[in-house]
């Protein structure tokens, strides 16, 4: 007995229908009436869907490694009756597409260049995988490779490497920075030494020039050249106590008069002894000119 009942399809599906088992064509979204049981409806999607392929594989450089692959499908809406009747299972044949494009493509890649080779991987897939499957009312949209798994071991490996060169890398850095640091230091102590030299010298030289004054200037007053060297010799000695006792680390040592004439007799010793040399060879050329 045939007993006529609602058929509801909601959107996003179609309605496959059937009578007797044989295809009679689909349903739109919305609400009809059929025989049941000699007519039904299987509810088919036209959403896009996602299936994970997980794929072990070893690399040109012997590493065993798996790459997680998400392919987005959907079934085309003209071609419902060969992807619902004439394909059993659609998923397990897009995971063995995408394991045998994986598999013949990463053993040609090392695990450095698999990282770098998604895109090529993606378009080996799509071309694969969206033909055969186009055959059987399933559109590929897309394909991702989310991720590339190798071992833990061979992982660590990795990032003891990479850790290891960024170590060199920074030690090699620090070593130039040691090094401009040390080259910058010298060149500044030898300017340094440079302007100190250019300093003393100007010093010594403005001294030059005042002893030449103050000469010339006791001379004007009436003293001799010896009671002028006698003056400048002893103010300089008391110049030097008086520096000494400005300090608080300094003693001086009280002295009478007659170490001050000593100082003098020694000082005067040895600019005659000094100037014996010059005078000599003064007297030894003007003998040679008689």
């Amino acid at each position: 007995m045939a007993i006529c009942i609602p058929s509801c399809v909601a959107t996003g599906n179609v309605g496959v229908i059937q009578a007797c088992g044989e295809y009679k064509g689909i349903q739109e979204p919305g609400c009809m009436c059929l025989c049941f049981p000699w007519r039904t409806v299987k509810v088919v999607s036209m959403a896009v869907e996602q299936i994970p392929v997980n794929s072990d594989c070893k690399t040109k450089d012997n590493v065993t490694v798996t790459v997680v692959t998400a392919v987005q499908y959907r079934i085309q809406k003209d071609k419902v009756k060969v992807a619902v009747f004439d394909i059993a299972n659609p998923e397990s044949q897009i995971r063995a597409e995408v394991d045998s494009v994986l598999r013949s493509t990463l053993p040609t890649l090392t695990l450095d260049e698999s990282y770098e080779a998604k895109e090529k991987m993606v378009a080996e897939i799509l071309e694969s995988v969206k033909e055969p499957m186009g055959r059987y009312g399933y559109e590929i949209i897309n394909v991702l490779v989310t991720d590339i798994r190798p071992e833990k071991s061979v992982l660590k490996a990795m990032n003891d490497i990479n850790a290891s060169r960024r170590q060199r890398e920074a030690a090699f850095e620090k070593g130039e920075a040691d090094k401009l640091l040390k080259i910058k230091a010298s060149e500044a102590d030898a300017e340094a030494k440079r302007l100190a030299g250019v300093g003393m010298a100007q010093m010594r030289a403005a001294m030059a020039e005042g002893y030449q004054d103050s000469m010339m200037f006791m001379k004007e007053s009436g003293m001799s050249e010896k009671e002028a060297m006698h003056m400048m010799i002893l103010t300089q000695y008391l110049d030097t106590l008086k520096d000494f006792a400005s300090t608080h680390n300094s003693i001086v040592v009280p002295h009478g008069p007659s170490s001050v004439g000593g100082l003098e007799s020694q000082i005067r010793s040895g600019l005659l002894t000094s100037a014996a040399p010059q005078q000599k060879a003064m007297k030894g050329a003007m003998c040679g000119a008689a």
